[in-house]
């Protein structure tokens, strides 16, 4: 969600990448559907490792600064980049995954981490 949004925001004028920690690296339906809310088209985005980063040539050098949104991703950033001089900044977003017993539950899930994501965003980088 939050590479969708910053692009939407921002368009190519900063260079953005998701990066997931997890084995599952596809976008769910949900995070789809309440994006397409506020215009941001996540259809066909699918985030990569880090390892999957550093194989299409985007060392991690090269970035200026990663924004974790879990406890895990932290970690995972903290590690890889011991060596680098790039900040790594921890935003604790709800994870909606598994929050919600019925379709709409979880769609207001998504959008409270979809609207946190955007205020984080709008809040760090301004309002455009």
């Amino acid at each position: 969600m939050a590479e969708g949004i910053m692009k939407k925001l921002y368009g190519f004028d900063t260079y953005v990448q998701s990066v997931g920690v997890v084995n599952d690296l596809d976008v769910d339906g949900f995070a789809i559907s309440v994006c397409r809310e506020i215009g941001v088209e996540l259809d066909k985005h699918r985030a990569r490792s880090f390892e999957e980063l550093e194989e299409m040539g985007e060392a991690l050098s090269g970035f200026d600064l990663i924004v974790a949104m879990s406890p895990a991703s932290q970690r995972a950033a903290l590690d890889l980049t011991r060596f680098y001089h790039l900040t790594v900044e921890y935003w604790p977003i709800m994870d909606p995954t598994g929050l919600g017993e019925t379709r709409e539950m979880k769609l207001n899930a998504y959008r409270q981490t979809r609207d946190q994501i955007l205020d984080r965003i709008k809040s760090r980088w301004g309002e455009r």
